[in-house]
Formats: C-alpha cells, sequence, structure tokens
C-alpha cells in the first residue's frame, strides 16, 4: 500500500474531521464509524494514520466480527505468538488486568514484536473497560528523534542494527493471571534490525529501537548498553510524545514502524480490559 503523505496544509479531507492532539504526532478522528467504511474513507483513515503516526477515534461501538473485518483492511491480522487469542476470534488478543493483577502488559516503551522477521505494520487497540482514572497509552515521535540527532549520529547509526529478543525485557507472562501464554514454537522471536529505518510509505526515516532491542550486532551487551539506553531516552523526550486517556469504545491505531508506546500502570486495585488486533508487515525494516 505504497503513499506518501502530504501536508495537512496541502491535502484535505473529504470524510473526516481530523484534530491533532499534540505538536509532534497523535490525532483524534471524528465524523466516522469504523464499522461501516468505504473504501474512499479507508483510504483517507490510512492517510491520517502516514501523517500521524497514531489516530484515536471514540465511542465505537463494534462486535469481534466487525472488528476483524476492519482489521483485515489493513493487511493481513498478525497472531501473537506468546498468548492466545480470543476462543472465537484467536486473531483477536484481550488484554485485561484485574483488580488483583500486580502486571500490566505492554508497560515499557516499546514497538510491538520487532523481534519478528518482519515486524507488524500496525496495531490497533480498541478499549472495554476502564478503571476510573490512570491507564492512558503514551506515544512517541521515532521520526522526530532521528531528524534531531546531530549529523555525526546519524552517520554512526546508519550501518547499526539492534538484536530484538521477544522473551526479555519486556515479557513477564507468568504474572498475568488472566490471560493465556503459549509456547511461541518454532516463530522466530530474535531477529536483527536496523536502529535507523525507512518508511515505506512516506520514504522518510526513523529510530526503529524500543524495548525489545537489548545489543547492537557485533557488540557486546556491555558495549551496547550505554548507546542503546541515550537512543531510548532521547526517542521518549516529552517533545516528542502524545498520550491518550481512554474511554470506553475509544480506539486507537499506530504505525509501528515510526512509533513507540507505553501503556501507563497507575490504576492499582482497578480493572482495565482492551481488544487488540495486529496487522502484519509487508516487508523487514531497511
Amino acid at each position: 500500500m505504497a503513499q506518501t503523505a502530504a501536508p495537512l496544509s496541502e491535502r484535505n479531507y473529504r470524510f473526516l474531521d481530523v484534530q491533532p492532539i499534540s505538536g509532534s504526532l497523535g490525532a483524534e478522528v471524528f465524523g466516522v464509524e469504523v464499522a461501516a467504511i468505504n473504501d474512499d474513507i479507508f483510504e483517507e483513515i490510512y492517510r491520517a494514520l502516514l501523517e500521524h503516526q497514531v489516530i484515536f477515534f471514540r465511542d465505537q461501538s463494534i462486535d469481534s466480527d466487525q472488528y476483524l473485518a476492519f482489521g483485515k483492511r489493513w493487511g493481513e491480522i498478525e497472531i501473537y505468538p506468546y498468548m492466545k487469542g480470543l476462543p472465537t476470534h484467536p486473531e483477536i488478543l484481550e488484554i485485561l488486568k484485574t483488580e488483583k493483577d500486580t502486571y500490566a502488559f505492554g508497560n515499557v516503551w516499546h514497538t510491538d514484536s520487532s523481534f519478528l522477521s518482519i515486524p507488524p505494520k500496525v496495531t490497533m487497540l480498541h478499549a472495554l473497560e476502564l478503571p476510573p482514572a490512570g491507564g492512558d497509552t503514551m506515544f512517541a515521535d521515532l521520526y522526530s528523534a532521528y531528524d534531531t540527532l546531530s549529523d555525526g549520529m546519524k552517520e554512526m547509526l546508519g550501518p547499526l542494527k539492534a538484536l530484538n529478543v521477544g522473551d526479555q525485557p519486556v515479557a513477564r507472562f507468568t504474572e498475568i493471571a488472566n490471560m493465556s501464554s503459549k509456547d511461541p514454537g518454532k516463530v522466530q522471536v530474535k531477529t536483527v534490525h536496523p536502529i535507523v529505518r525507512t518508511h515505506p510509505d512516506t520514504g522518510r526515516k526513523a529510530l526503529y529501537l524500543g524495548g525489545h532491542s537489548v545489543e547492537i550486532d557485533g557488540m557486546t551487551r556491555e558495549e551496547s548498553t550505554p548507546l542503546l539506553n541515550f537512543l531510548k531516552q532521547h526517542a521518549t523526550r516529552p517533545e516528542f510524545t502524545c498520550r491518550f486517556r481512554w474511554r470506553p469504545g475509544s480506539m486507537a491505531i499506530w504505525d509501528n514502524r515510526c512509533t513507540l508506546h507505553y501503556a501507563i500502570d497507575d490504576y492499582s486495585g482497578h480493572r482495565r480490559r482492551m481488544r487488540r488486533i495486529i496487522i502484519g508487515g509487508e516487508e523487514a525494516p531497511r
């Protein structure tokens, strides 16, 4: 689905009302029910994603069949290798933290499943139950993180690749009592990817690393850690982020090729239930 985004000032939307929520990334999209869209509306939704990297919808009433149908518009559904999906719809992962749980799934800055040989393109998350306050999600702009590096740093990073591992340090699946873990089997969960990637649709360069990135290829863990820590901290500077406050029925869709996200765990003693669909990538990062 190769298309290049033009600035908002040059291209108006016919069907959507798109309102940015921060100066760096993120926009709320109004005037659409994702369960009932045509190809023209979807084309604008996809363009809004390219231009804003993460987009948000409110008050979406959508059942599992409709959710899957919407997901399939974006590409092939990716099955998460570490967790079982819904019994009736295995492509949909229910992310649940109950009043008694002490660990929140996704509570670290990361890009989804970067340990796969072809990582996901897009993730969508639909909120069903939420705490009275808290449980927000933050997103970080990896275009800006790259653009603001010095020329010397960009030159150094150009040829470097990072090892991305699926079972550390983000996965603590034994602590998620209400989600069913599984063995990934033969799925590749350890992969080397470029630290700087070029987005296949926009042509822009972005940093590509997060919680799954554990060392630089060709270096020891001790040698890698200072540089990786700097890049991760740089990528999540406040001016590169936005924060979304969920309500029941809210939906977020983000581009894993140019963003990080972080599920904030600040609602101990309360319940949060979301349903996630991941769209498989079309090519390995390069």
